[in-house]
């Protein structure tokens, strides 16, 4: 039997990685439990990015995000809760990575919370943390024909590269992530105008999904989510608000947005429009959630007298 030798031939790949290894820092601090400056019972960080606990803090996703779960946790205080026994309570949070926009501005942030119970049951944590869109099913119909002619209702649909998903020709509708400043129907307003050029005041737009949150029944104590949908609540904190546009054109205008190039191509936007049958949005946009959750949203409004 030939004895195993370590030579330096081995160790090459681990020599190599040695510089990298050494640079990384794992940094720890606290941040207060509910942002509300109550230094009490903090929950413990750990940090392997760079980002700074004021970072951290500043960033509204985050806050968002912990604001709402801690809400949700305190509900269990009451007796009628299924965990009031034994409740969970988040007790670390454990940052693996952090993504920045141009460099400077706090984008994405991955992370495990750490969310158990006296007897240590856990709930899973795993946390893509990205914040808040906007998506808008714009609906046009041309204007030489009587409001009521559903069959000349056409939507707009974006087809742009969408790299997680492996494609370079994803349809959408329009849709982009708020920013720090503006309303949910200002960010919406802005997208429709970056992707489409076509310029729609706050006021012409219909916030659809808190139209159909006022019709849903929900229990006096229930959660406080935001008033939007969750695309994959499973493992991402995206909420995405639904906006419904119609809008009567003259119908050759109409007919020249189909193939229109569009976009912020300093922002690696690279979009191409596809104007289609209002009919056959939900099998145009069958791949996309925030598509099929508009189609449905709009169908059931609709059907309730609502739009």
């Amino acid at each position: 039997m030939t004895p195993w030798r370590l030579s330096v031939r081995h160790l090459q790949p681990t020599l190599r990685l040695l510089p990298s290894l050494a640079k990384m820092s794992l940094s720890t601090f606290t941040v207060p439990r509910n942002l509300d400056h109550d230094v009490s019972d903090p929950i413990p960080v750990s940090c392997a990015a760079d980002l700074s606990r004021d970072d951290l803090l500043r960033f509204p996703a985050f806050q968002i995000w912990l604001t709402t779960l801690q809400r949700s946790l305190k509900r269990q205080q009451h007796p009628s809760h299924e965990f009031a026994s034994d409740p969970y309570v988040l007790r670390k949070i454990d940052i693996q990575t952090a993504d920045y926009f141009g460099g400077s501005r706090l984008g994405f942030l991955k992370f495990k919370a750490d969310v158990s119970n006296g007897n240590g049951e856990t709930l899973p944590g795993s946390v893509f943390l990205r914040g808040g869109s906007v998506g808008m099913l714009l609906i046009l119909q041309p204007d030489d024909v009587p409001p009521s002619a559903d069959e000349e209702k056409r939507a707009i649909l974006t087809i742009q590269p969408r790299i997680p998903a492996g494609s370079l020709a994803f349809a959408e509708i329009p849709a982009g992530m708020l920013d720090d400043s503006g309303s949910f129907a200002g960010g919406a307003a802005k997208e429709i105008e970056e992707e489409t050029g076509l310029i729609i005041p706050q006021d012409e737009l219909i916030d659809m999904t808190s139209l159909a949150l006022q019709s849903a029944a929900a229990p006096e104590d229930g959660e406080t989510l935001q008033k939007a949908m969750y695309p994959s609540a499973g493992g991402s904190d995206e909420f995405i608000p639904l906006f419904l546009c119609q809008k009567r054109m003259v119908r050759k205008d109409i007919e020249d947005l189909q193939g229109k190039l569009t976009g912020l191509r300093q922002h690696g936007e690279k979009i191409t429009l596809k104007v289609v049958p209002l009919k056959d949005l939900w099998k145009e946009g069958v791949r996309d959630g925030k598509t099929l959750a508009a189609w449905a949203l709009y169908q059931g409004l609709k059907g309730e007298g609502k739009l």
